[in-house]
């Protein structure tokens, strides 16, 4: 009754109709966040784009027909499924995934495949993006006449090979971190199951993410691209600095939308960015495409994790797959709540003095039903959407329907993201 209630108030406490975003405004407005590149060049690059889609947030929160501009020409068309164009690739990397996780000590093996068999695999989300991005970076550079179209095709299968990889590698690191997560917040369920502390106990849990790791090593030296290994190598410190983070933070801290955004990177987005970075490293685009590719990434995670912390108190235990009040049940302190303590000082005074005390948890809701913290959460999701789309309107023109259309699926995924229920 009482989350209902939040959410019924969350839409109607402020009136956000008509509303739209330019980059400039985004730039200024209060915790948005933008993370420096690791290349050394300005994320504002992202802000040159030739064409902007200018939303108001009626029509991120709600199914649209989208309008796509690509150089001159405008195609308008119904919201892609952009699942459905890497379907088969994602159906091989399922594939080959079960595969790639067998073990020599048959428990091992049930606790590594636990969540890629069939019906506990998820939608393959993070595969999906990097293989879309792959795609919409595809664009066509003249070969010399010497080169043969055999040799020609045989390279771009070869590439495509690699970033099928890179997207495996991925998930691999996605689920293990899921494995040592559940671990560390005693989870016990899953995507709707019992999750694998739960079932087979933390000491299992801890050596199965280990071994995906581990595995994830193995088929990145493989890729034999020193980058790429550096890049994605950074995704695994980022995991452990972020969780780390999460455990040790000081009072200011915690309480902090900065320190709490950049732990969402570190924890979330890093993953997302540095795979997409990576995909286009592979096929040997420039430092400016590469780093469009890293902006559509963290920016995209950063939106997906902040939907997620909102879904955590309006969501339910079966579209979540985990108990709804999960994060502020283990006195996490995500971005609903803190916006709520900018109207509500004083609710700083109840997190003080603990979450494990269900009281506490009762008052607290009570502060974010009044506040417009779910509200004002969605709004910078929402922003973050706005720059994922911004970067992927910069990368080049192209004529390409297949590049064009695996981009305007990486735009449509930003929508996906903000108005998913689960």
């Amino acid at each position: 009754m009482l989350v209902s209630r939040i959410l019924r108030l969350s839409r109607h406490r402020r009136s956000v109709s008509g509303c739209r975003w330019f980059l400039p405004q985004c730039h200024r407005h209060d915790h948005f966040f933008i993370l420096p590149s690791s290349s050394g060049d300005s994320a504002l690059k992202v802000f040159g784009c030739r064409e902007a889609y200018t939303w108001s947030l009626p029509t991120l929160y709600a199914p649209r027909r989208n309008i796509h501009h690509q150089g001159s020409s405008m195609v308008e068309d119904d919201q892609l499924d952009p699942f459905s164009l890497v379907a088969d690739e994602l159906s091989r990397i399922a594939t080959r995934l079960r595969a790639m996780v067998v073990a020599e000590v048959p428990k091992l093996t049930s606790a590594a495949e636990y969540f890629f068999k069939t019906g506990a695999e998820g939608k393959r989300f993070r595969p999906a993006v990097l293989l879309l991005m792959a795609t919409a970076l595809n664009v066509r550079i003249p070969q010399p006449t010497s080169v043969s179209i055999g040799d020609r095709s045989a390279a771009e299968a070869e590439l495509r090979f690699r970033q099928q990889r890179l997207a495996e590698i991925t998930e691999m690191i996605h689920v293990a971190s899921l494995l040592h997560d559940d671990v560390l917040d005693d989870a016990d369920t899953r995507r709707g199951i019992g999750s694998v502390n739960f079932v087979m106990g933390n000491k299992v849990a801890v050596l199965a993410g280990d071994f995906l790791i581990s595995r994830a090593c193995v088929a990145l030296a493989a890729l034999n691209n020193w980058e790429v290994l550096t890049l994605m190598s950074a995704v695994a410190k980022d995991l452990i600095t972020g969780e780390t983070m999460q455990m040790t933070s000081t009072a200011d801290q915690h309480y902090s939308m900065d320190y709490y955004m950049q732990k969402t990177y570190y924890k979330t987005a890093s993953l997302l960015s540095h795979g997409c970075k990576s995909i286009a490293i592979l096929a040997d685009h420039t430092a400016e495409v590469a780093l469009l590719a890293f902006e559509y990434g963290r920016n995209l995670g950063l939106a997906f994790q902040l939907i997620d912390d909102v879904l955590d108190f309006t969501g339910t235990s079966t579209s979540l797959g985990k108990g709804s009040l999960s994060d502020i049940r283990h006195g996490i302190i995500t971005a609903p709540i803190l916006y709520a303590m900018e109207e509500f000082p004083q609710l700083r005074a109840v997190l003080d003095q603990g979450l494990d005390k269900p009281e506490n948890i009762e008052v607290a809701l009570e502060y974010l039903g009044k506040s417009n913290g779910i509200q004002r959460a969605r709004e910078l999701a929402a922003k973050h959407a706005y720059l994922a789309v911004s970067a992927i309107n910069s990368l080049p023109e192209t004529e390409d329907e297949e590049v064009r259309k695996s981009r305007r699926a990486l735009v449509d995924l930003t929508q996906i993201v903000l108005t998913r229920n689960k």
